[in-house]
């Protein structure tokens, strides 16, 4: 039936985009993404079904990035909680972290009043900002680094009780424990990784890895794990999906009814990462980058082994050795730091080990490769580095992992795909490298035309705020059909 369906979307794939052009121009970005996906005719599908009816957004089954939201100042104001086991600080931040601080800082400036419940910073000041409306309330983390849920919640039922109560709660994954959110209706939990996702990152680690290294007895506890999530999860009142794969997964293995259950892909800033050539050519100057090189092979974030730096580091060395062109044409550069940063030194003078960037910074460095290369192992969340490399221009080239092509690389218009080893990744660098500068810079351009619809932080910021004045007022969880 799922095969049927696939085919039938693949025959309707450019029908629908026509009739998208000629019957909604101020919905043109639900239809440029039909260039890219059969996804869309999916969504074309749910708005063509009843056009004179309203779209229940609580029910919507594919991404509210898809969906146009006014830019307009927001009805009402709201007071939003914030619970997030640490708050970034400078270059040192997962993706969890900087969703927050991406998210709520545009929240904040769209007038709402957030106050961030989170952990303090025992090795360095806490960060400022110049938002009135932006307060923290921080506590002393547990020895392992979590929350201490008994404080951060007498914290939250204080400012609840404080002129007046919170609008809507906000949890970055278990950032408040299931325990504390069981009763809160208004709550709704953003998950960066599940269980159940992990497992294939588990499997495609236990064949990788040498038989020392290999921990079999691991998919036994992950199963388990994902039990205790199936049970668990439920409690939380609204549950956001960071990825297309991880809602459906939600929807079928957790058995979160489809009403709780909702897509907001992540996004970053449009007005950071961008196209900018001087910029790019500044960067490699400072490096001594020649221009002679034909492709410049970017990477960034951390350098450990569940990033894929084992496998890209093992496809480098064996291309190097193999192929004296490549070797001598091609430049590597990598942002990050982690134990891998030594190792690639060791590789020859074509690789520039950066260490880690702040973000000005980070957006130059996009600027100036030709092709960003994301190996990682782990199937979770999706990865803010694609998005950055995406709306700076450039395509992309990472494992194929569910959440990654059902999201980001739809499709070969936008990059290249391999599967989790060595002989796969090879295969794909060779193709990046003949392909050339000149099809990178097309298929570049498509991914940013495709990332500004989709990855923008303004974007995923009127997402959530839509939906946090839904979960406030149903009359908000209305979306007026476009071909109404």
């Amino acid at each position: 039936m799922a095969k049927d369906q696939i085919t039938t979307i693949f025959r309707f794939h450019y029908f629908c985009c026509i009739i998208a052009v000629l019957s909604a121009f101020s919905f043109i970005s639900i239809f440029f993404w039909c260039h890219f996906s059969s996804n869309c005719y999916s969504i074309n599908q749910i708005m063509m079904q009843n056009p004179k009816e309203d779209i229940d957004l609580l029910t919507f089954p594919s991404a509210w990035n898809h969906l146009s939201f006014p830019s307009d100042p927001p009805p009402k104001l709201l007071k939003i909680a914030l619970f997030v086991k640490k708050w970034p600080h400078k270059s040192h931040a997962g993706g969890l972290e900087r969703h927050a601080l991406t998210l709520h800082l545009a929240l904040a400036k769209r007038g709402h009043e957030l106050h961030i419940f989170t952990a303090s910073s025992p090795n360095s000041s806490f960060p400022r900002y110049p938002i009135s409306n932006l307060i923290f309330h921080l506590s002393k983390p547990t020895g392992a680094g979590y929350l201490e849920q008994a404080v951060v919640w007498k914290q939250f039922q204080t400012q609840n009780s404080t002129r007046i109560p919170f609008d809507v709660i906000h949890t970055e994954s278990v950032g408040l424990l299931h325990t504390r959110a069981k009763n809160l209706t208004n709550l709704a939990v953003t998950w960066h990784g599940i269980a159940y996702e992990t497992i294939h990152s588990d499997i495609i680690q236990e064949l990788l890895w040498t038989p020392e290294e290999q921990q079999a007895y691991v998919l036994t506890e992950r199963a388990k794990k994902v039990v205790e999530e199936v049970r668990f999860f439920p409690r939380y009142s609204h549950h956001v999906a960071t990825s297309d794969h991880a809602g459906d997964v939600l929807k079928r293995i957790y058995m979160i009814p489809e009403e709780r259950v909702h897509i907001i892909l992540n996004g970053v800033d449009e007005e950071i990462f961008k196209p900018d050539f001087s910029q790019g050519n500044d960067f490699k100057g400072k490096f001594g980058i020649s221009k002679s090189r034909s492709l410049i092979l970017g990477m960034a974030g951390r350098l450990v082994k569940d990033k894929g730096h084992p496998l890209i580091f093992e496809a480098l060395k064996q291309i190097f050795m193999e192929n004296e062109k490549f070797r001598e044409t091609v430049i590597v550069l990598v942002a990050g730091d982690g134990p891998w940063g030594a190792r690639y030194r060791d590789l020859g003078a074509n690789i520039f080990v950066l260490g880690p960037l702040e973000q000005a910074q980070l957006a130059k460095f996009y600027n100036a490769i030709d092709i960003f290369m994301n190996p990682t192992l782990r199937a979770q969340g999706l990865d803010h580095t694609l998005l950055e490399a995406i709306l700076t221009g450039k395509p992309v080239i990472a494992t194929r992992l569910a959440s990654i092509t059902g999201s980001v690389i739809v499709g070969p218009e936008m990059g290249y795909t391999f599967s989790p080893t060595v002989a796969s990744l090879k295969k794909a660098l060779y193709r990046v490298w003949n392909d050339g500068r000149e099809v990178l810079e097309k298929k570049g351009k498509v991914a940013r035309q495709r990332g500004l619809q989709l990855f923008t932080a303004t974007k995923m910021a009127a997402a959530y705020e839509r939906l946090f004045l839904c979960i406030l007022k149903e009359e908000y969880c209305k979306y007026q059909n476009p071909f109404n």
